[in-house]
């Protein structure tokens, strides 16, 4: 039997039905496309996406939930993740969401020192929203993004970030992306990364998530280490129609140790903050692939 293509991770839709859909948000309310999305989407994706059968495993192996509630409970994600998707073209048309910010001095008090550090992130929540955000005048952004994704989505984060001090450094198989990174950590700059989708190098450390191994990305706990950098986890999560909270946590990890010592307890802070958010918020969980495999 074939092995069940992985998501990619690109945004749904072709360059047309963008367009379309900034046109209305523009002069529509958010809950409309909400609705449509619940009646004429999600049931699709419940039949026929693979995705679903992965969501409704989740919710029953390590959520706990029953076989009903893992069901109710799959269907509510998706619902949530169509929104997420939407309130990303929303603020392509110009709305606006209400975002509180718990943490944020942790993030004023690294942006006001001259040297670089890293954020990481995950597929949870709408973490695009904190590249509107959570934003400093004293370093440039650079956020380390999927070099497959939609033109369409490219072309509207560009002209989301055009006058800010944000930088979009896509990870494509020419490596330019590491002389990238290495470039604005010389420059003392911020580096977002995602730590939870292995993308580029295939190399990932296994950490104990939600009561069973799962593999995550070596990458952004390696380049933490190997330049000493402070680290914030950051995760953005919906928390009303049009209200956010992004949640900023500083991980520690023993300076003196080995390398190998520094990467594993890096990781595992990383992993227990994300499990802290996945069983605060069990329905914002956006990996529709067999992520413990």
């Amino acid at each position: 039997m074939p092995e069940e293509k992985q998501w990619e991770g690109t945004t749904f839709g072709n360059s047309l039905m963008h367009r379309w859909l900034i046109s209305v948000l523009r002069w529509t309310d958010v809950r409309f496309i909400y609705l449509f999305a619940y009646v004429f989407v999600i049931p699709f994706c419940v039949l026929f996406s693979p995705g679903f059968r992965h969501s409704y495993r989740y919710f029953r192996k390590h959520q706990g939930a029953t076989s009903i509630g893992a069901f109710l409970l799959g269907y509510k994600n998706h619902c949530l993740f169509a929104e997420a998707v939407i309130d990303k073209f929303a603020m392509y048309a110009g709305k606006t969401f209400t975002i509180n910010i718990e943490g944020y001095e942790h993030f004023l008090e690294l942006a006001h020192q001259p040297k670089a550090f890293i954020q990481m992130s995950s597929h949870v929540g709408n973490y695009e929203i904190a590249g509107y955000s959570l934003t400093a005048d004293s370093k440039r952004f650079n956020a380390l993004v999927y070099g497959g994704e939609k033109a369409s989505v490219m072309t509207n984060r560009n002209k989301m970030f055009e006058g800010t001090n944000i930088r979009m450094i896509p990870i494509g198989n020419d490596m330019t992306h590491l002389f990238m990174m290495e470039q604005a950590l010389q420059n003392g700059e911020i580096l977002s990364m995602p730590a939870d989708r292995i993308l580029g190098s295939q190399k990932s450390i296994a950490v104990n998530f939600l009561g069973e191994k799962a593999n995550f990305p070596l990458g952004p706990f390696s380049v933490a280490t190997m330049h000493g950098l402070d680290v914030l986890s950051v995760h953005v999560m919906k928390t009303s129609w049009t209200g956010y909270t992004i949640y900023v946590t500083p991980l520690s990890y023993p300076r003196e140790a080995s390398r190998r010592e520094q990467i594993s307890h890096l990781a595992s802070a990383y992993v227990q903050e994300l499990e802290r958010m996945v069983h605060r918020y069990p329905t914002q969980w956006y990996n529709y692939f067999d992520f413990w495999k």
